[in-house]
């Protein structure tokens, strides 16, 4: 079974994969001239072991402490720029806090080449590989309950937490492949 580029496949440095057979590459090793036959799929994408503890503490109170290569660099600085309203929520940190977090993400974020536009303000949900990765999906299941929105990662993968994003570990029974 071929190796997936997890994370890295999104511009993402510093991260090791482990794939489902155990062996362990960093994902410089499945850069595209490296291995240009492998599938640029993003299902293994957890948090870097760096992840600032204010991270997942501010940002996790509210919605899932998302993957920071699910945004460019420039994407994640108005994102941080435009805490006071963010999507309809004060979510303003610590100017200190604010510094830790967006260091963090801009350091992690993703290729903005590959990740595509994620509009204005920055949704993860309106990056073309958002889309392309749920392009199959039946809009119904957007506004279903146990999703509620494509911001709601946890409402279809059951893994998202822990950084796994695979379309075989889908919550909804309906959408499983």
């Amino acid at each position: 079974r071929p190796l997936s580029r997890p994370a890295c496949s999104l511009g993402a440095p510093d991260v090791l994969f482990v794939d489902v057979d155990g062996g362990i590459a960093p994902c410089g090793a499945f850069a595209d001239s490296v291995h240009p036959s492998l599938p640029a799929l993003a299902d293994r994408m957890p948090l870097p072991a760096s992840t600032p503890a204010s991270y997942k503490a501010e940002c996790g109170s509210c919605h899932l402490a998302y993957p920071p290569a699910l945004l460019s660099a420039g994407d994640w600085q108005r994102t941080m720029a435009g805490l006071k309203e963010h999507f309809g929520s004060d979510a303003a940190v610590d100017p200190k806090i604010g510094q830790e977090i967006g260091a963090f993400l801009e350091r992690h974020a993703g290729n903005a080449g590959k990740l595509g536009s994620a509009g204005e303000p920055p949704h993860i949900s309106q990056t073309a590989h958002f889309v392309r990765e749920h392009r199959k999906i039946p809009a119904k299941f957007w506004q279903d309950p146990r999703v509620k929105s494509a911001a709601n990662c946890e409402g279809c993968h059951r893994g998202a937490a822990e950084g796994r994003y695979s379309e075989h570990d889908i919550a909804i029974p309906e959408l499983r492949r």
